[in-house]
């Protein structure tokens, strides 16, 4: 049964498709949309929803490119909560395992609302329909925008160092609180890109964060390109003093450079003295909890170290990879994408 997005005057809506190495976004005004987020081949899909309505009941369907989905195989089903935008993962069913391309689709079982998208399931050795031209595979998915942390000032202002930016986008800079990804966050800034690329930028702390201990920011700019990040809202650009009866506050750490499934090489602050680290990496979103352990770390004389670690070959080929230093007391944790960066 086809679906209908309002009842009554006839509405018409453009849709932008913008394509950014293999991720694909439609946007249609105050319509419930969502852009690609992961991909593992032939295993799953990760989505970011946006203007969701609340508690309503979705299909999940994916079908072959070009169909938008549309009487796709049902692969999960899903309620919005309380709507908004939110990340979701949906296994990719055997019947399309193999393809290069996969069309998704969210449609209301108890609603009007619909919203569909494409990704990029395996561009290089994928299959196409035999009614479907094939397109010509991304680049590189190392052409996907980062951000990394370079100094923060405490409840003042935070500086980022960018990575393979577009050219000449205007970029919304968001923060939030830990967690929210900078979605919906308070907004402290704008940014053109200008020549793309790597360069630093600075921006102010907003009055409402700026006592939180940790904080997330974003960078969502036109045509689909976004990036975010967090940060430890403690200053960083010295390492802090020890108080004279013994050390206090949290250690944390930076990613200061990554070779693609080689090595990844960070900048820690904060640490307690002569303190042994277990150094652990994991798949995204697991914080390196019960990771693998890949060396142990002794913090030395404390304050702040700089250290390089070998990513493990069981997660070579992650797009991105958490890593935490494990105490018997004081832990700290981040993740990185696993591309080259230099």
């Amino acid at each position: 049964m086809k679906k209908q997005k309002l009842v009554g005057l006839i509405v018409i809506v453009t849709l932008f498709v913008s394509i950014l190495a293999g991720v694909s976004e439609v946007q249609a005004s105050t319509y419930p949309t969502f852009s690609i987020s992961e991909v593992k081949t032939d295993e799953s899909v990760t989505i970011l929803t946006s203007n969701m309505p609340a508690n309503k009941n979705f299909n999940v369907l994916m079908g072959e490119i070009g169909t938008k989905g549309i009487d796709g195989i049902v692969v999960a089903t899903l309620n919005s909560d309380k709507g908004g935008a939110f990340l979701a993962t949906f296994p990719i069913p055997e019947q399309l395992k193999g393809r290069a391309q996969i069309a998704i689709r969210l449609e209301g079982t108890d609603n009007p609302y619909y919203a569909y998208n494409w990704f990029w399931n395996d561009a290089q050795d994928g299959t196409w329909p035999e009614d479907y031209p094939p397109a010509q595979p991304p680049a590189c998915a190392c052409n996907i925008p980062t951000i990394s942390i370079k100094a923060v000032v405490k409840g003042e202002d935070v500086t980022i160092t960018t990575n393979n930016f577009p050219k000449n986008v205007e970029f919304t800079v968001l923060m939030g609180k830990m967690w929210t990804r900078g979605i919906n966050g308070i907004k402290v800034a704008t940014l053109n890109s200008g020549k793309g690329g790597s360069f630093e930028a600075t921006f102010d702390i907003p009055d409402a964060l700026a006592k939180e201990e940790r904080i997330a920011i974003r960078l969502e700019g036109t045509g689909g390109y976004y990036a975010y990040n967090w940060f430890w809202n403690n200053t960083a650009s010295v390492p802090p003093a020890e108080p004279v009866d013994g050390y206090s506050g949290y250690p944390y750490f930076f990613i200061t450079a990554v070779e693609e499934d080689s090595t990844v090489s960070i900048k820690a602050y904060n640490l307690p003295k002569d303190t042994d680290f277990a150094v652990l990496m994991g798949k995204m979103w697991t914080k390196g909890i019960n990771g693998i352990e890949v060396t142990t770390l002794n913090s030395g004389e404390g304050g702040t170290l700089e250290a390089t670690f070998d990513i493990p070959e069981e997660l070579a080929g992650e797009q991105r990879i958490s890593i935490r230093l494990q105490g018997d007391v004081y832990y700290a944790y981040n993740w990185f994408w696993n591309n080259t960066t230099n």
